[in-house]
């Protein structure tokens, strides 16, 4: 039986490309979680402002849901930075997994100034990086260094998740 997944992480770490690949491997929809936020999350973080745990909280909500309704499997990217938010997206999915794509800020930075016309500024990814709780011991995940191909990291990632369910 198929997962649901998240493949969490900062802005610019590959977590859409990532979460696709996965998906299409795992042969699992797939939704990116910047697509269900609201518009004023949208216009606030292009105006260079950093979102509020009231801000995310509704988007959360949707992002957990869109969980639940794919008991068969899913992959979710969504950045999930805090054990709060992941714990939010628990209480709809207590069997969440987690990919962390982690890497360093000059990796990550480079990555972002790749990608234009993305509505999250590169100026917030120092902020990105302050919120970042990495995985805790007791959540269900795998952390995967982004500095390598799509194709090594889904790898990896699908190995080490073989071999946790043996």
């Amino acid at each position: 039986m198929a997962s649901q997944i998240v493949v969490m992480g900062v802005s610019g770490s590959g977590k859409s490309a990532v979460g696709a690949a996965l998906a299409q491997r795992l042969r699992v929809p797939f939704e990116d979680a910047d697509d269900l936020h609201p518009a004023a999350n949208i216009a606030k973080m292009s105006a260079g402002h950093p979102l509020d745990d009231d801000d995310r909280r509704p988007w959360l909500e949707k992002v957990g849901q869109w969980l639940a309704d794919h008991p068969d499997g899913g992959v979710m990217s969504c950045s999930a930075l805090k054990r709060k938010y992941r714990d939010q997206l628990r209480r709809h999915c207590p069997g969440l997994e987690i990919l962390h794509l982690s890497g360093t800020q000059e990796i990550i930075a480079a990555r972002q100034a790749s990608r234009p016309g993305h509505f999250m500024p590169a100026s917030l990814l120092a902020s990105q990086f302050a919120t970042l709780e990495p995985l805790d011991a007791d959540e269900r995940g795998v952390v995967v260094d982004v500095d390598q191909s799509i194709d090594a990291i889904v790898e990896e990632y699908v190995s080490k998740t073989e071999r946790e369910t043996r």
